[in-house]
């Protein structure tokens, strides 16, 4: 039994923003079946105490960054938690980041500081009667932790998981001492970063290993477009960086027995589905295929793109039903699409049930991003029979064999690639979509292809476990 502290910002079911909570949040059962513990420790925000009123205090101590700290343990929902309750860090309104009028917390660095300082007294002193072997840090959040224990002396390996290379957890140098932060590491080989620190860096340069969350990103980190100014740290790391696809909770995630939807089977139940989502959305009946976006808004994410694009697939016949909110700019931008445009329609904001029934409804869900390090919406697509069309890019590519005439002769395709990530490619891509499913025995093919795929975390959790063994060291 390996026994392995999971450090993070969020996790489902307790706090979420993005898929990096989803995956926090499935990986310790994925794990147990592969002899491996993990317990996941977290902030203490206001949701995660309310949803562990019975978690016992394990340590504490007066002052830690400018106020009193206990550390808890608690379960729910099938997790091990430690938590951080520190008030004066975390007992706030607004979200993990930002406060409620958007803008990100001004102690944000203290605030994840704090965690990464947790992450490594856990380490180093244990919890309780728990031990770690191992601690496994994600994002920029907790990749303080492994400079925090080389600070201490303490050899105890760690892997730093890279969700997003794009966040990069800069810090004033003149918060060092603040921090507690060596001095000796704030340096070019280290966690210095153009005259700042850089709380992800620390975790690429100091972690044992370093993953990312698709074998293509983790190719592209080592080039300036994807590497966010870190390719070169990436490169120097060789054969210690490695890509590990996420999965999906496919319980959450199954179309039998989803709670949000009537349970189906593609492409048969489909039309319920779809019917029920057209009269939802206030969409009209069309010949081409309907769409889905559930997306955050953002630059990133391809959605100006798909603007530009969008006249293409209404004047096929498609409809186009989007979920999401980020960007003012693009909130705005597809609030007048929706008024332009008869077949589209659009919700600001986010509603995991409605995700649920766009998902089950649509004939296609659209991920047109700039770069997508794993994604996880084609997952639940591929699981719900709703074709993907996607860029290729990141974790994209690894999950979704394209639509091309080979793989269409094989009768593997599971959706639809373009490249490179225009708007006129993507057109292009529509087009495709359009064509396909203007032939119901192809698109149904390819809707159940896409149903047999592999999106769990079975595969990939055999990685993590083979990945922890390698550097683990018996305590």
């Amino acid at each position: 039994m390996i026994r392995v502290l999971s450090v993070a910002s969020e996790c489902v079911p307790l706090v979420k923003t993005g898929g990096l909570a989803d995956v926090v949040g499935a990986l310790p059962a994925a794990l147990a079946a592969e002899g491996v513990e993990m317990r996941v420790l977290l902030p203490g925000y206001r949701p995660v105490l309310a949803a562990l009123p019975k978690a016992e205090p394990v340590w504490q101590a007066d002052d830690l960054f400018g106020g009193p700290v206990r550390l808890l343990q608690g379960a729910t929902a099938g997790l091990s938690l430690f938590v951080l309750d520190a008030p004066h860090l975390y007992d706030r309104p607004g979200g993990p980041y930002l406060d409620e009028a958007g803008q990100d917390w001004p102690d944000n660095d203290m605030r994840f500081a704090a965690l990464s300082w947790m992450a490594a007294r856990i380490g180093v002193e244990g919890a309780g009667e728990w031990r770690p072997d191992l601690v496994h840090c994600h994002d920029w959040q907790a990749g303080l932790a492994p400079i925090y224990l080389k600070a201490r002396g303490v050899d105890l390996p760690s892997v730093m998981t890279v969700h997003n290379m794009a966040f990069r957890g800069l810090i004033p140098p003149d918060r060092l001492a603040a921090l507690a932060l060596p001095g000796w590491a704030f340096q070019p080989d280290g966690m210095e970063f153009y005259g700042q620190i850089s709380a992800l860096k620390a975790g690429l340069v100091y972690g044992w290993k370093v993953t990312t969350v698709s074998p293509t990103y983790a190719r592209e980190l080592t080039g300036p477009d994807f590497g966010a100014g870190f390719d070169g740290v990436i490169r120097a790391r060789g054969a210690d960086v490695s890509g590990i696809l996420n999965g999906i909770d496919e319980a959450m995630w199954n179309p039998a027995t989803d709670p949000h939807i009537s349970p189906y089977k593609a492409p048969r139940g489909k039309a319920k589905a779809r019917a029920a989502l057209i009269g939802e959305m206030g969409l009209p009946e069309g010949d081409g295929p309907l769409c889905v976006v559930v997306s955050r808004l953002s630059e990133q994410k391809g959605l100006d793109l798909l603007l530009e694009a969008l006249p293409r697939l209404i004047a096929r016949g498609g409809r186009l039903a989007m979920l999401g909110s980020g960007d003012p700019v693009l909130e705005t931008a597809w609030r007048d699409a929706a008024e332009a445009l008869p077949g589209v329609a659009v919700r600001i904001g986010y509603d995991e049930a409605l995700s649920h029934r766009m998902i089950a409804g649509g004939d296609a869900i659209l991920v047109p991003s700039r770069f997508e390090p794993c994604g996880l919406t084609q997952l639940y697509g591929l699981r719900y029979g709703t074709v993907p069309v996607v860029a290729r890019t990141g974790g994209l590519a690894d999950t979704v064999i394209d639509a091309n005439p080979a793989a269409l002769a094989a009768g593997v395709a599971t959706g639809v690639q373009f490249a490179p990530v225009t708007a006129g490619a993507l057109a292009t891509a529509l087009d495709r979509l359009c064509d396909l499913h203007a032939d119901p025995a192809t698109f149904q093919k390819i809707q159940r292809n896409g149903m047999r795929a592999p999106v769990g975390w079975g595969v990939s959790a055999a990685a993590y476990a083979a990945l922890y063994r390698e550097i683990a060291r018996p305590r």
